[in-house]
């Protein structure tokens, strides 16, 4: 399966220290979650006008998609640079991503990985992710899986979803690590409770060939199921397919199994 790169991060704390910038850091904020974007815009501005970096990312952020202004990813660019440039992670992490991508900039890999690694050796989870993702396929790097289980790693351990679905993967196909079902199927299983949907059609894999697990169509079946209620569509191909040797009474029970996994936040999925 495609792993997927995580996306540009928004700075969701407050990262000013004077109090009368961080009110205004946080009303932006407050304005922002609430989905009044012109607002939010109003209060972050001038933040980043003055130099907060904070500000300075989340300014990227809003011209990088879109919000509340007209998309300009080379205006996005500007203002992640700046925040990169005042050792801000999550603004590096940004600029590694646009470089990565090829928006507002042409793209060049070996200088996101530059922008990835300063982010990555800060702590910073996506920056480690994506580095780690870098070094998978070879992109700005020689190809070195191990590396990319390091990184991976890192960031699973932190909880980061995206990694833990990476390094569940590593594991399964025995990348950089010894070929290890239950160890990738562990990790995928950390993911998938956190909502990610390619952690849980890759379980949904692992059930229905039996591979660190015992192998059950049931539980296949609700974990492509659920996968595919969240938008993945290889979740709901999926469970398509496995329908077809599936008997009516299974379907129902996996169907009744998915209802209850969700509805317990995907601690009851057994």
């Amino acid at each position: 399966m495609i792993k997927l790169l995580g996306t540009a991060a928004f700075l969701l704390c407050t990262a000013v220290a004077v109090p009368a910038m961080a009110q205004d850091f946080d009303e932006g904020l407050a304005a922002y979650q609430a989905g009044n974007y012109e607002t939010a815009l109003q209060e972050w501005r001038p933040l980043a006008e003055q130099g907060d970096a904070g500000g300075q990312n989340n300014l990227g952020f809003m011209y990088d998609n879109g919000r509340g202004v007209t998309q300009d990813y080379a205006e996005a660019v500007n203002w992640y640079r700046l925040a990169a440039e005042q050792g801000d992670a999550r603004g590096q992490n940004n600029l590694g991503f646009m470089y990565d991508n090829g928006r507002g900039v042409m793209q060049d890999y070996a200088e996101a990985v530059n922008w990835y690694r300063l982010a990555a050796e800060q702590g910073d989870t996506r920056g480690q992710n994506n580095l780690g993702f870098m070094y998978e396929k070879g992109n700005g790097v020689i190809q070195d899986y191990a590396e990319a289980v390091d990184w991976y790693r890192k960031a699973a351990e932190q909880g980061d979803a995206n990694a833990q679905g990476n390094l569940g993967s590593m594991y399964n196909n025995g990348n950089g690590v010894i070929q290890d079902y239950a160890e990738a199927v562990d990790w995928y299983r950390k993911a998938a409770e956190q909502s990610d949907t390619y952690a849980q059609a890759s379980l949904g894999f692992m059930y229905n060939n039996g591979n660190g697990v015992i192998q059950d169509v049931v539980i296949a079946h609700m974990w492509f199921n659920i996968s595919g209620a969240g938008g993945e569509a290889i979740g709901s191909e999926q469970r398509g397919i496995i329908e077809q040797r599936m008997t009516r009474e299974q379907i129902a029970e996996a169907q009744v199994l998915a209802r209850r996994c969700m509805a317990s936040n995907y601690q009851d999925c057994d």
